[in-house]
């Protein structure tokens, strides 16, 4: 396994290059998710581009900061991918969050505890 030392950089956010068959899609809905996550929590996902700015894994990021009218948002840049290696990491990205699941008696305790300190607050 290589050893991999990626550095975030801030880049201007016009910079960045849509994949065109990115096969994901955002709706406003999922959009304005983003919107909100960046707002509570700040910008905590880095986009992942190519050495082109084009866009790996972030999509929906980029769109949420334009909507935010943010003028930099951090990156980590991958080198030396080839094509192939480029387009399976953009359908991995997307699909392993997918394969997952949810411990429902965790879930239901964590979404307890948020609603109980929100009625306190």
């Amino acid at each position: 396994m290589k050893n991999w030392k990626h550095k975030i950089e801030y880049l201007d956010i016009n910079t960045f290059i849509p994949y065109i068959k990115n096969a994901r899609v955002h709706d406003k809905e999922q959009i304005e998710q983003v919107v909100n996550s960046i707002k509570e929590f700040g910008f905590t996902n880095p986009v992942i581009i190519d050495e082109n700015n084009t866009i790996i894994a972030g999509h929906c990021r980029v769109l949420a900061s334009k909507k935010l009218k943010l003028k930099t948002i951090p990156t980590i840049k991958l080198h030396d991918l080839t094509e192939n290696q480029k387009k399976a990491y953009i359908i991995a990205d997307n699909k392993i969050a997918e394969n997952s699941s949810w411990d429902d008696n965790l879930l239901r305790c964590e979404l307890t505890d948020l609603r109980a300190e929100i009625i306190i607050k």
